[in-house]
């Protein structure tokens, strides 16, 4: 029999007793913890929840930008960015890989969609250690269109991140107003970069939602699990004055004169002085919204954040004063070629340098006379009530329009000389926005209002107006009298033969009131005189008797002869976007002319080509049917009564061919498918918009002829271009200032 031995008896005892403590110690642990629920300070649900709670942001939609009729200007459309997935972990199932697995292949494929060439793909999905990639500018703001082409390609690893971004669908389109978006790299939100974009960044931005919920390690929520969802807000809609009618008018107007005289710069406005609404506004360098195109050469909205020396547009303004005060005799007489104020001041000259001799002071202004505006500020008027008119015009402080960055005109009023050039426009600087307030005194009984570019500002989840831009009527610095009778004044500028705006700016049906002008531009201090160194400009509006458009032009530095056809390029902006837009209005004109109706002639058996020759001939619009030579058929009939600019409908022997309908009254369709024999079907109403029988195509009886029509507020108004080529006479050219 064996002896056990002391000491391992006291071994198991301390082997015993050890265990025991552990035990126990783990016990207390484990009780501690179920009574805690903490590890370290640290809750255990919490770590459970954060490992196994999901997060994801429901992005808000940035609000949309309409024009004063509910058109699109500028709203969010999806938007998808491309990435690439490197990680090999993230596959567990071979024949489903979740990450790119054959590096060429993809490279290959993807150069074909995205305009990266393939070496470059392959470097990207080549970055060693990087578990997911992404293709710079190549690779975002993809469309719907090309995500389905890259998803067809079936190619492992390859997904996209959904997103949104700022689509324009105008373009070029009052770029300054409306401005840019653009990602901020340090908080990755899209911020306004200028204009409405800007100014309203805060109304527009929406805030976020988000949806949590609990979910495995690919982000799928966990059996059971339920969804807890923090909706979005999305921004809200802002609706502006611009009419986008007019302000295309406008848009293709500066094109124009941009391609044809090359100008260093434009501005053009268009407004209602009655309420203040902007309802066109552009110049020229401008941008592409969305692209950014030409966004670093013109940072800044000319019209409110450039002041320069407005020339003899000012002359209004002056005039205004004198007439308020009863200083202004129309039928006086002075001494007009030069004029000095006092004994040690420079000499005003007249623009042609010698004058008229002896005139009145109507005929001064219809010449725009320096002279005339001189006199009229020192001896009628007087310099300091001619300096407390300047501010009653709000001449020395922002109009406060509702557009980033506005800046104030200075005006340049110490010495007398200063005084009396800044009543014609010279010395002192102004904005051009600050002349459009100013002139809706002239344009609205006297009262001036505020010009502004929002109309209203909606939720757009509950269609409620957040608010809505009054009228505001800012001062009242001459009487209702006073500006009716300097309307009339400023009429007899375009329609008197020796007005500086004679053979420019009148159009047909519509008296104008307004002034040219002409600004000598200036390099350190000193007057250029070179033959483009000038900005002409045009302030006009129209119907005279009761203006409903104020439109002022500015062109800088054209490309002319002489000066004195500087206001050629000038008119062609001014002329057409004033006649259409008062007709767009249904602004009726001033004289109607009696129109003789013309009884149509018997076509029938006759040659195709005198037919034609004969309907243009009595002012009517011949539509031919058919490729044959002589006329089987015609509407309306002989003996019928039309008038000019009506269309003849012509059907010959040859095969009947489908004419272009778009632009056309339903009236005319109906008649093309009664002289062919067509099954006609109309949609909406106005005028046709879309055919569905191709142009030139060969047509039978009995064929569908499918037409979808729009209301005439919906159409597109064509530009017309009214400008005279004429060059203006010596008493036709405007001022040139000499100091």
């Amino acid at each position: 029999m064996t002896k056990k031995q002391p000491n391992m008896n006291v071994g198991a005892a301390i082997l015993f007793i050890i265990f025991s403590l552990l035990f126990f110690v783990l016990i207390f642990r484990y009780v501690t913890i179920l009574a805690t629920g903490e590890v370290h300070g640290q809750n255990l649900s919490a770590i459970a929840q954060q490992k196994y709670e999901k997060e994801a942001t429901i992005e808000a939609t940035r609000g949309t930008i309409y024009d004063n009729n509910g058109e699109v200007i500028a709203e969010d459309t999806a938007s998808f960015k491309l990435v690439a997935i490197l990680d090999e972990t993230l596959t567990t199932n071979p024949k489903n890989p979740r990450h790119v697995v054959d590096k060429e292949k993809t490279a290959r494929e993807l150069s074909k969609v995205i305009d990266l060439e393939e070496s470059e793909i392959y470097r990207i999905l080549s970055k060693e250690g990087a578990k997911q990639v992404e293709f710079g500018t190549k690779g975002r703001d993809i469309s719907i269109q090309v995500k389905k082409e890259i998803e067809n390609l079936k190619l492992p690893g390859i997904t996209f991140i959904r997103g949104s971004k700022r689509f324009y669908p105008n373009g070029i389109f009052s770029s300054h107003v409306v401005g840019y978006v653009d990602v901020d790299e340090e908080t990755n939100q899209t911020v306004g970069q200028l204009g409405i974009e800007k100014s309203m960044n805060e109304e527009l931005t929406g805030i976020n939602g988000k949806v949590n919920y609990p979910g495995d390690f690919w982000g799928d929520i966990l059996p059971g699990g339920e969804e807890n969802v923090t909706a979005a807000k999305d921004g809200y809609d802002i609706y502006l004055t611009l009419d986008k009618k007019i302000q295309s008018l406008l848009e293709d107007a500066l094109n124009k004169v941009e391609e044809e005289y090359d100008p260093a710069k434009m501005v053009a406005v268009v407004a209602d002085p009655k309420t203040g609404e902007i309802l066109a506004m552009a110049q020229r360098p401008t941008f592409h919204p969305t692209t950014r195109e030409g966004i670093s050469d013109t940072w800044h909205n000319e019209v409110i954040e450039n002041s320069f020396e407005p020339g003899s547009t000012m002359k209004i303004f002056t005039l205004a004063a004198a007439v308020q005060e009863g200083v202004f005799n129309p039928n006086e007489g002075y001494q007009s070629g030069s004029y000095k104020p006092t004994e040690n001041s420079q000499r005003i000259h007249d623009h042609n340098g010698s004058g008229w001799g002896t005139i009145s002071y109507l005929e001064g202004l219809q010449r725009s006379s320096n002279v005339a505006f001189a006199k009229l500020v020192k001896e009628k008027i007087g310099y300091d009530t001619f300096r407390e008119y300047l501010t009653k015009f709000g001449f020395d402080q922002p109009t406060g329009i509702d557009l980033p960055n506005e800046t104030s005109g200075k005006i340049v009023y110490q010495y007398p000389i200063d005084k009396i050039t800044t009543g014609y426009g010279q010395g002192t600087a102004i904005t051009p926005i600050q002349q459009i307030q100013a002139a809706t005194a002239i344009a609205n009984g006297g009262k001036m209002v505020k010009p502004h570019v929002i109309d209203k500002i909606v939720d757009p989840a509950s269609g409620k107006t957040i608010k809505q831009t009054e009228t505001e009527v800012v001062g009242t610095p001459i009487s209702e009298e006073t500006a009716n009778q300097v309307l009339e004044y400023l009429e007899t500028v375009v329609s008197s033969p020796k007005g500086t705006g004679y053979n420019r700016y009148n159009i047909e049906g519509y008296q104008v009131a307004g002034k040219t002008g002409t600004a000598s531009m200036t390099q350190n201090g000193v007057y250029l005189n070179g033959k483009n160194d000038y900005v002409f400009s045009f302030l006009g509006m129209a119907p005279a008797d009761d203006p409903r458009l104020i439109i002022y032009v500015a062109v800088q530095q054209p490309k002319v002869e002489h000066y004195s056809e500087g206001s050629i390029p000038v008119s062609m902006i001014f002329n057409p976007v004033m006649k259409n837009s008062l007709q767009y209005l249904n602004i009726e004109p001033a004289e109607q002319k009696e129109v003789e109706p013309i009884t149509v002639p018997d076509f029938l058996n006759k040659n195709i080509g005198e037919a034609g020759e004969q309907i243009t001939g009595f002012g009517a619009h011949s539509i031919v049917i058919g490729n044959g030579t002589s006329v089987i058929a015609q509407s309306p009939q002989a003996g019928e009564k039309i008038l000019a600019g009506e269309k003849v409908f012509l059907v010959t022997d040859g095969d009947l061919t489908m004419p272009d309908v778009t632009g056309w009254s339903l009236r005319d369709v109906v008649k093309i498918a009664s002289l062919a024999n067509l099954q006609l079907n109309t949609t909406g109403s106005g005028y046709v918009t879309k055919q569905n029988i191709s142009v030139g195509s060969v047509i039978a009886a009995g064929d569908h002829l499918v037409i979808h029509l729009k209301a005439p507020t919906d159409e597109e108004t064509k530009l017309g271009d009214d400008a005279s080529e004429e060059t203006e006479t010596e008493e036709g050219t405007e001022e040139q200032t000499e100091e």
